[in-house]
């Protein structure tokens, strides 16, 4: 049997102004390739540690070590109730569920001072899987489905924060809606740092059409809240803003979406007739399955600089996460 290792957790990082923060996000540790998974062993995953690694910083986070249950460990599974599951070691039988939450509470604050901008959870753990991780009666039959105690209450606690599983990720559009919600996220928390009505409208200006392109009913919703902006004050107006913008980028983007944003933005071209038929041709092969949307908007970036249209030049929808990460071209 090998020795019984308990890695200590890594030291907590600096809290820092939003404003000077990158993009952080929590991350499950045995996802960034370190053994600290109940058998020893970890779960790599290449996209997160080589690709997206390169432009957040990731605070590691493993509950089961963390709350001293050590490497290698028996394994546990929930069990007795859906909604309310227990926390139980496989074989013994012991039972874990205080030890946890006790944890948990304490991680979760350290956590709230780190302006966490999303978080990757390990997909069917007992701690921190949050859709679909089997609950068992006591007898060892299947239940039901829940949520890993961990991940239950970071999102309690985390109401706005973008949350993924490594598993889903692996879907490209559910990588690009919470790469795009990550993102998003972190510019609102730059804002609510310092909020004040001017900023909040050159906030929503600029998220215009990347507002559009998930939501017409929360695009209006919004504009109405800046509208009527005098009737609170900034920080309410902020707190408001922030959860109406995360619930409209929540929403899936659609190609019909897209290319009613992409007309609306070679609306702005009336001056060139060469490149609204250039754009006009794209667009119906993006519409058609051609190409993928990072032509069209590859395009309309190229007129926004040639013809120097101001007001596209500060859109997010043309930028709304680094041209690095390659997400436009898998839709």
């Amino acid at each position: 049997m090998p020795s019984r290792v308990t890695p200590k957790p890594p030291p907590p990082a600096k809290p820092r102004p939003a404003s000077d923060l990158p993009v952080r996000l929590g991350i499950s540790r045995c996802l960034l390739g370190e053994p600290v998974r109940y058998d020893g062993g970890h779960k790599r995953e290449h996209f997160l540690v080589d690709v997206l690694g390169q432009h957040v910083e990731w605070v590691p986070v493993c509950p089961e070590v963390e709350a001293g249950f050590g490497t290698p460990r028996e394994s546990m599974r929930l069990v007795d109730d859906v909604a309310e599951p227990r926390l139980i070691t496989v074989r013994s039988r012991q039972d874990h569920t205080e030890r946890m939450r006790r944890y948990a509470k304490q991680r979760l604050r350290d956590l709230q001072a780190l302006n966490l901008s999303g978080y990757v959870f390990k997909k069917d753990s007992p701690s921190c899987g949050t859709w679909r991780v089997r609950v068992y009666t006591r007898d060892g039959r299947l239940l039901g489905t829940g949520k890993g105690l961990f991940a239950d209450a970071f999102q309690r606690t985390f109401l706005l924060t973008p949350i993924e599983e490594e598993g889903r990720l692996r879907d490209q559009g559910l990588r690009e809606n919470f790469i795009e919600r990550v993102f998003g996220y972190h510019r609102w928390q730059v804002l609510n740092a310092r909020p004040t009505r001017g900023r909040l409208v050159a906030f929503h200006t600029a998220h215009k059409y990347l507002l559009l392109a998930h939501s017409q009913r929360h695009y209006r919703e919004l504009g109405r809240l800046v509208a009527n902006a005098n009737q609170c004050s900034d920080r309410e107006l902020a707190r408001a803003y922030g959860q109406l913008f995360m619930e409209a980028l929540a929403v899936k983007t659609t190609i019909r979406n897209h290319v009613n944003v992409l007309q609306h933005l070679a609306g702005h071209f009336k001056g060139s007739s060469a490149a609204r038929g250039e754009l006009h041709e794209v667009m119906n092969d993006y519409q058609n399955g051609f190409v993928p949307l990072s032509v069209p908007v590859t395009l309309i970036r190229h007129y926004v600089r040639v013809l120097d249209v101001p007001y596209l030049r500060d859109q997010v929808y043309l930028a709304p996460h680094p041209k690095e990460l390659m997400l436009q071209n898998h839709v």
